[in-house]
């Protein structure tokens, strides 16, 4: 049997670098899947890849309509919404907080944390008709710590950590379980290349090689851990952060001559 049948997971993001391997993984494990995204062409395509446990819903996630009307249709094509992976994020160009325009933080934010805060609202109700559920909020490592010319996204990741941990709270006693994941320097398009009006990527900035596992890490691997908790294995598990960036945040790793 597998972990997620009978299940009904709605990813945010869900055509982009992680957010479809988040998909497919699921998918894989038995689950209906909503793919929520702003790319139709992509979202359909992949829902017609995937067959009929899957349907692709346009979500822009700032939207409030836009979240009830995917909770609508998770539920009207599979009777229920179990899991919701707030996945969907932007990077802003980077900028010094002085040469930051009003409108690129407020992008950000209304993006990073209040498309998480709305899909929590929205969804939380659904899950509770399901009697019980997970959510899992993508953060980022540069939400446990601040990076220059990022103030933007650094400041709207930590703030899904409190959003995390006040929902956990909040949701417990209704059987919905909420955590968060940190993924480090992840080899997708949206570290590979440059944000919207930038010149450089974040990758451009980051060789792994002084990390402790030397590598970028890969979709999956923050795939793998995402299943484990949205899965009845965690099921004591609510309000944690899980950090996953191949040591990324221990420091430089020591480096020995060989003998």
């Amino acid at each position: 049997m597998n972990r997620f049948d009978d299940q009904t997971v709605l990813v945010t993001g869900g055509t982009g670098g992680q957010g479809s391997s988040h998909v497919r993984a699921f998918h894989a494990e038995g689950a209906n899947v909503v793919i929520g995204d702003i790319d139709a062409e992509r979202g359909a395509a992949l829902a017609d890849e995937l067959g009929p446990r899957a349907r692709f819903t346009r979500l822009d996630v700032t939207d409030e309509s836009s979240w009830s009307a995917a909770v609508l249709a998770a539920e009207s094509a599979f009777g229920a919404l179990n899991v919701l992976v707030n996945n969907a994020g932007v990077q802003n160009p980077p900028a010094t907080i002085e040469d930051t325009e009003q409108a690129t933080w407020s992008r950000i934010l209304d993006i990073n944390l209040t498309g998480t805060f709305l899909g929590i609202k929205v969804a939380a109700p659904a899950l509770r008709r399901a009697t019980g559920g997970a959510i899992v909020n993508i953060a980022s490592t540069m939400g446990l710590g601040g990076t220059a010319h990022y103030a933007p996204y650094v400041a709207s990741k930590w703030a899904v950590r409190g959003l995390t941990r006040t929902a956990a709270l909040e949701l417990g006693r209704d059987h919905i379980r909420v955590n968060t994941i940190h993924p480090g320097v992840i080899a997708t398009p949206f570290i590979q290349e440059p944000a919207a009006g930038a010149t450089a990527a974040i990758a451009d900035f980051y060789s792994p090689e002084p990390f402790a596992i030397p590598r970028l890490g890969e979709p999956t691997d923050v795939t793998r851990l995402l299943l484990f908790l949205t899965s009845s294995d965690a099921s004591f598990i609510t309000g944690s952060e899980y950090v996953i960036d191949g040591g990324l945040l221990l420091g430089p790793a020591l480096q020995t001559e060989a003998a």
